[in-house]
């Protein structure tokens, strides 16, 4: 089962409306903000001989430091123009990049019949994707990391609401980036706290090591702050 039309349209016009240029997305932030820190925690867990898989790359800022990291990169995502983004960005080749919705199982499958067991680097998409799909975005996790991978997975907390009401309640209005969001009916932080965790371990996999963090945006608020939104951060591998 894919997703619905109107959330393949969604990110489709997002991206379609959204340059190529670095940061133009609001959560398109530098790796030293976003990978780098995030790899400090995965290192100790991941297979560092394994391919790694950006699940949801966007334009493949992350995919491209993860490179550097482990001898083989694979960007997937949703979106076709987001994967164009991602391949024009990527000069030097230093990655590769795929168009593939993490709801189809087949797909999905036959990635892991490519690969092998990965480890899995996943930022911010449960939380935005459709209730129904959820656990099926989990279940691509656990298929690629198989019996041998590790998974790095961060998603927004119910605290980003506040922070995102409070951006939206800003003198002029929204920051543009975030007005962008919303015009494009995307929704940031829709799943509860407790639901991300639930769904991974219901997919088969058990939890090695969690905590707390921030994703920083690349958008600020009128008084100059930097958007920062509270997320939590679990290294998985496959249970048992």
């Amino acid at each position: 089962m894919s997703v619905s039309q109107q959330y393949r349209d969604a990110w489709e016009g997002y991206w379609k409306d959204t340059s190529s240029a670095s940061g133009e997305a609001i959560w398109d932030s530098e790796p030293s903000l976003t990978a780098i820190p995030h790899m400090e925690l995965f290192a100790p867990h991941a297979v560092a001989s394994l391919p790694v898989v950006d699940l949801g790359c966007g334009n493949g800022t992350q995919t491209r430091y993860l490179a550097t990291r482990f001898p083989r990169a694979i960007g997937v995502d949703l979106s076709h123009t987001a994967i164009e983004h991602a391949l024009r960005a990527d000069t030097e080749g230093v990655a590769e990049f795929r168009q593939l919705s993490l709801t189809d199982a087949d797909g999905i499958r036959e990635l892991h019949e490519r690969l092998g067991d990965v480890n899995v680097y996943m930022r911010a998409v449960i939380h935005q994707s459709e209730p129904q799909d959820r656990a099926r975005v989990a279940a691509a996790v656990a298929a690629l990391v198989g019996s041998a991978g590790r998974a790095f997975v961060a998603e927004l907390t119910s605290g980003s609401r506040a922070v995102l009401q409070k951006a939206v309640q800003s003198p002029g209005g929204p920051p543009p980036k975030l007005s962008k969001v919303f015009t494009h009916g995307l929704k940031p932080a829709d799943a509860d706290d407790s639901e991300v965790e639930r769904l991974l371990r219901e997919a088969g996999l058990t939890v090695l090591a969690q905590g707390a963090t921030v994703l920083p945006q690349t958008e600020y608020l009128a008084d100059g702050t930097r958007i920062d939104l509270p997320a939590q951060w679990l290294v998985l591998g496959p249970a048992g």
